[in-house]
């Protein structure tokens, strides 16, 4: 506002400043959102109430156009004063005695009100000293201010004002004088709450109406902040893509928006950096928190503001879709920038990003459980929480489909809203052959980041290894130089894959679609020139001899009866992966498949028709399942393929003896798993240093093992479950590095030999339902031991040595019939979280040094003849479980009872 004489002070005037100073303003102000535009008659309020609610604004951290300042120099007023008004999100026209005589208060007001009724502008009046019935009928000095103007002035443009100032008295706002006891200091306080609720509701992020689950992730995370932390908080959020992360993230952010003084959304960064720039993602964050419009020439000088002006501001800051550590280096690095209790949150498919920042806590998103995605599915799909009973079946399977991916769901269910029946089904058809297009191109940004070799890995997993062995298809991408411990580990950060606890290869239904649809694009006319097959496009390719230099792998499945020849293969120059379910080779093979890496075979024959069939860099060869037996022809042949790795020899069933092993000198795992009828394992297995596992789980004709197996320095795994085993062979100062052995079912082995003590990497020593009777007292020595299982044995009592595995977390003696005595020195497994004693009837007490298992989490104690539970076990802080049903146990102390939900 200016006034129309020298005296006049007004809201929008601009603090003197002669002539030709700060010639063409300052840039840094152009296009400036504010959040508060306060409209008021400087004469009446300036110095007194409308100062100290800009004061408290200001300290809220609210960006509030008065004038001080604010107007850039040799601008004209007028439009600079249309410009911030339109631009505010709230308006606080502060309308007091004098307000109606100046023609600016007025211009201002009926500006604020077109805004209102155009643009949803929040207006927010006080009447300061004057009652809204006085503006409305124009009583008293605002009817005389109106009726002035009114013979100076255009009617039309006083009419538009007189409106202007009815339409204000209408709105909800503030008496002055209603306040409690006329106090000022509430009145603002009332104002500055008001306006601190309209711009938290203002700056919510928009989501998703039909959100299902979020909730639930987003208590998760909040609850783990500390708000005592002194420091910045940044908070990762990582999954793959369309998994929902920005979703959540937003939902996250706008429950703890209200909470800061300043707040930034930082959207799409992957693509943004891209085709904008990091100096554009720079600038965006600054204006965001500054709300003042900032120019950067480079990426120093961003960082350089960041730093400067970020420290005195509690900041929310929601960063998404990072996905390289440069972004994280110009925009937050690891939080120093910001004041005490900010808060960062990244969204992100690269986990190694939220590794970078030192990320204060990291949160994985996964798919959802198949009941919320049925729902969420139903609420794109027919706009309610569960699909029409004619139409649950097909929903069911598509949903299942879908793989329970958010974004898969939502745009499936989208394309399908108001469909017939027929589309459905063909849609459903489809989904199975062809992935949905949208989910795809999202999908494959993340492929698209990888490096060649990484891709042929992931290409690999999404068509033949899904849910298999991480450890053995290494040792082919090993062989192929892909760099196969690099490219797992950067797959399991993007979150393309995860390894389970099994050590199982797990990629997301919708990315091992993706990969085999990125295969099929490689040639979609001609199968025989992509770079894999599998099953009917193999078979056909074969049959017809259409093989080609470009296959890398095929997967041929049940061929029973089918036999391939040299002129089916001949062109197969770069095969380096065949898989085959009972079909046969013939003829001469001329030293064919030279790159061959991995043999899967089932076979079912005894013999072996291929001639010159020399797989020199064979380095897995898989007969599971096969009906080979101990003369099977083909052993020699295969004798050439010295860099051997892995021989899967597993459900064998004819299988009486092992071959000849001497020529496999860099053999590391043979598996002779379910082989029913193998009486003897061959001796030359004693001179393979290289033997990393040895698994013959389920051999129930095998009574022993070479001797030389005690002495082999490199196994890490014995696996003996189920075998006919007498007597493990180890050898003093042997075995250093075994970390897993498992002797359960092994009903022949009634003890240990005192020299296993030496074996001070074992990890895991399972005896369950073995012969066991007594446990070598050089057990204490296992310093790595973590899980010791005893269940179903005949163990009578604990060796005192026990108190010396300070590592072990399970301990597993429950139903041993004959156990009387554990040990008063239990006390000292200082790491012991599970304690297993349930069915052990001869067991009447535990002694009280149990009190000191800090770390226990679960006590079992069920069918034990147990009357009492020692005073001590009050201690116990971080247990959860204590199962005492079915014992004698008739009194438990109120502490106890009183811990929720630890009785069972």
């Amino acid at each position: 506002m200016l006034s129309e004489d020298p005296n006049f002070e007004a809201s929008s005037s601009s603090t003197p400043t002669h002539e030709g100073a700060n010639e063409g303003g300052d840039e840094q102000q152009r296009g400036v959102e504010y959040e508060v535009f306060l409209s008021f008659r400087g004469t009446d309020t300036r110095k007194g109430f409308t100062d100290h609610l800009y004061t408290n604004l200001i300290k809220e951290g609210i960006h509030v156009f008065r004038d001080d300042n604010e107007l850039r120099v040799g601008d004209e007023i007028g439009p600079e004063l249309i410009s911030s008004i339109t631009q505010s999100k709230i308006s606080i026209p502060i309308i007091s005695e004098n307000y109606a005589s100046s023609k600016w208060c007025l211009r201002e007001l009926a500006q604020i009100l077109k805004c209102k009724r155009s643009g949803g502008q929040i207006v927010l009046p006080i009447f300061y000293k004057v009652e809204p019935s006085q503006v409305r009928h124009l009583i008293g000095g605002m009817g005389d201010a109106i009726n002035a103007f009114k013979k100076n002035l255009d009617k039309m443009v006083v009419k538009e004002w007189e409106d202007a100032l009815k339409e204000v008295s209408s709105l909800k706002g503030w008496e002055s004088e209603k306040i409690e006891n006329g106090h000022e200091a509430v009145l603002v306080t009332m104002v500055v709450g008001r306006v601190m609720s309209e711009l938290t509701r203002l700056f919510q992020l928009n989501v998703p109406e039909q959100l299902v689950g979020i909730d639930n992730h987003a208590e998760q995370i909040m609850s783990k902040i500390d708000s005592k932390f002194n420091g910045t908080w940044i908070i990762g959020i990582y999954g793959m893509g369309g998994i929902g992360k920005t979703t959540l993230a937003k939902v996250l952010y706008n429950k703890l928006s209200s909470q800061f003084e300043g707040r930034s959304f930082v959207a799409n960064i992957r693509e943004t950096s891209q085709h904008e720039g990091i100096k554009f993602l720079q600038k965006q964050l600054i204006s965001s928190i500054t709300k003042k419009t900032c120019d950067v020439s480079n990426v120093d000088e961003g960082i350089g503001i960041i730093k400067s002006q970020f420290t005195s501001k509690k900041c929310l800051i929601l960063l998404d879709d990072m996905d390289d550590n440069t972004q994280l280096q110009a925009l937050a690095r690891d939080g120093s920038w910001f004041k005490a209790g900010s808060i960062v949150i990244i969204t992100t498919r690269n986990k190694s990003v939220l590794d970078e920042a030192r990320a204060s806590y990291m949160y994985q998103l996964d798919e959802l459980p198949f009941d919320q995605s049925l729902i969420l599915f139903s609420r794109h799909a027919f706009g309610k929480d569960s699909p029409p009973s004619d139409y649950e079946v097909i929903s069911r399977d598509v949903v299942s489909t879908t793989g329970c991916l958010p974004l898969a769901l939502e745009a499936i269910g989208s394309s399908l809203f108001g469909k017939a029946k027929e589309a459905w089904k063909d849609a459903s058809k489809k989904l199975k052959n062809v992935p949905d297009k949208k989910v795809q191109e999202s999908l494959r940004i993340s492929y698209d980041a990888l490096d060649e070799d990484v891709q042929q890995i992931f290409l690999d997993i999404a068509c033949f290894f899904n849910r298999s062995s991480k450890q053995i298809p290494t040792y082919m991408w090993d062989a192929c130089n892909f760099f196969p411990g690099k490219g797992i580990e950067l797959l399991s950060l993007m979150s393309l894959i995860k390894i389970d606890k099994d050590g199982k290869i797990m990629m997301h239904d919708q990315l091992r679609d993706l990969g085999k649809e990125i295969v099929r694009q490689e040639n979609q006319e001609k199968p025989q020139k992509r770079s894999r097959l599998w099953n009917e496009e193999a078979k056909d390719v074969l049959d017809n001899n259409k093989g080609t230099c470009k296959i890398e792998a095929l997967r041929i499945g049940h061929s029973w009866g089918k036999s391939y020849t040299f002129e089916q293969f001949k062109d197969l120059t770069n095969l380096r992966f065949l898989q085959m379910e009972f079909a046969s080779l013939t003829g001469d093979f001329q030293n064919l498949l030279p790159n061959l890496r991995w043999l899967q075979w089932q076979t079912t024959s005894w013999n072996f028709a291929a001639a010159n069939f020399q797989p020199k860099k064979l380095v897995v060869f898989d007969l599971s399942g096969s009906g080979i037996s101990d003369d099977w022809r083909g052993w020699d042949p295969f004798k050439i393929a010295i860099e051997l790795k892995v021989l899967n020899l597993s459900k064998c069933r004819y299988l009486r003896r092992t071959p000849d092993l001497f020529a496999f000198k860099s053999l590391e795992i043979l598996n002779l798993e379910d082989c029913g009828n193998l009486e003897e394992i061959h001796p030359s297995l004693e001179d393979i240093k290289t033997l990393l596992s040895l698994n013959v789980k389920r051999c129930h004709k095998l009574k022993e093992l070479p001797a030389g197996v005690g002495r082999m320095e490199e196994l890490r795994e014995l696996l003996l479950d189920g075998t006919a085993i007498q007597d493990i062979p180890i050898s003093r100062g042997c075995l250093m590095k075994l970390e897993t052995l498992s002797a359960s079912w092994c009903k022949q082995l009634a003890q240990l030999p005192e020299s296993m003590g030496s074996i001070v990497s074992l990890t895991q020593l399972n005896l369950s339902f073995s012969g066991i009777q007594r446990l070598p007292k050089s057990i204490g020595s296992l310093i790595s031991l973590t899980q010791l299982n005893l269940s179903q044995t005949r163990i009578k009592r604990l060796p005192k040595s026990i108190s010396s595995l300070k590592e072990l977390m399970t301990l597993d003696v429950s139903n041993c019939a004959s156990l009387v005595h554990i040990t008063s020195s239990i006390g000292h497994l200082t790491s012991l979280r599970c304690l297993l004693l349930r069915g052990c009837p001869s067991l009447t007490k535990i002694p009280d040094s149990i009190g000191k298992l800090a770390s226990l989490t679960k006590l079992d104690l069920r069918w034990t003849s147990i009357a009492e539970l020692p005073e001590s076990v009050e201690n116990l802080q971080n247990l959860r479980i204590l199962d005492i049903r079915e014992t004698h146990i008739t009194k438990v102390s109120g502490s106890i009872r009183m811990r929720e939900g630890l009785l069972a």
